[in-house]
């Protein structure tokens, strides 16, 4: 059935607003340090890491601008996926009864994988200037293992929710 989901509009739920505030408070403020340390950098920072967190290759601290842009990007196009659920994929018993449904299960889902993504995000920017200090050593393997197992969370039970939407 085709629901036009355009039309439906339900606020955000707190939690949304909660994590919204988070992500991008992480995010911006992660931005702010990386603008305040960028000319204290010295020329060759980490610009790749083995995965357990070991500094593999080093390159020109230019090189760090390019993770607040894909950051960036992909922040804004989940925020718009986020505020679009014309544009998502719904199982064939979607009807006009449960649309609404669906549509918070989805937007739920994008709202918490966008936040997971801000702090991921925020947490390299921040540990990359840090190894460039020598403030810290290497980027460690547990904290990007529970950014990754941190975003299939929301999946999981994304999926598990929409499966029990009548």
């Amino acid at each position: 059935m085709n629901v036009d989901l355009s039309k439906i509009k339900i606020p955000k739920t707190k939690a949304e607003v909660i994590f919204n505030i988070i992500g991008y408070s992480a995010y911006i403020l992660a931005i702010l340090f990386l603008i305040f340390k960028f000319f204290q950098l010295p020329d060759e920072i980490p610009a790749h890491f083995s995965y357990s967190g070991e500094v593999t290759r080093w390159g020109s601290k230019m090189e760090i601008i390019i993770l607040p842009l894909i950051g960036t990007f992909t922040i804004l196009l989940t925020e718009f996926f986020e505020r679009n659920p014309q544009f998502h994929n719904y199982p064939s018993r979607l009807t006009e009864e449960n649309a609404e449904q669906f549509y918070l299960n989805s937007r739920k889902l994008l709202n918490q994988m966008k936040n997971i993504m801000s702090l991921m995000f925020a947490y390299l920017i921040v540990e990359i200037i840090l190894v460039s200090e020598g403030v810290s050593e290497d980027l460690g393997a547990l904290p990007m293992t529970i950014f990754l197992i941190a975003l299939f969370i929301p999946i999981i039970f994304g999926l598990i929710r929409q499966s029990k939407i009548k």
